[in-house]
């Protein structure tokens, strides 16, 4: 498996750097658009908040992306945390080949 050895990039960050910023749009105008909260909005484009599926479904509505445009960047992110902040998984030791295809 490769490692991704810099943290990706936020959807947060994008959203706000190549969307919002450009077009000039606002926390306010941009969360009034998309039918949410300022505070929701504001913990995506802040890295506190992570992007679901249905503000994914919003994202892409609103830029005419796909929702797995939005959903791969945060998954992105969530498994380079997992893999970098915590390392009890590490511990988790593979089955023995046997095993896993007796149960097919």
């Amino acid at each position: 498996m490769k490692r991704i050895q810099r943290k990706p990039s936020h959807p947060g960050s994008i959203l706000r750097e190549d969307y919002l910023k450009p077009l000039s749009i606002t926390v306010t105008d941009m969360a009034s658009k998309l039918n949410v909260s300022r505070k929701t909005l504001s913990k995506i484009l802040n890295e506190k908040g992570a992007v679901t599926p249905d503000m994914a479904l919003r994202l892409s509505r609103a830029f005419n992306t796909t929702p797995e445009l939005w959903l791969n960047l945060q998954k992105n992110v969530d498994l380079w945390e997992a893999e970098n902040l915590s390392r009890d998984w590490r511990r988790v030791r593979p089955l023995p080949e046997k095993a896993l295809h007796s149960e097919l």
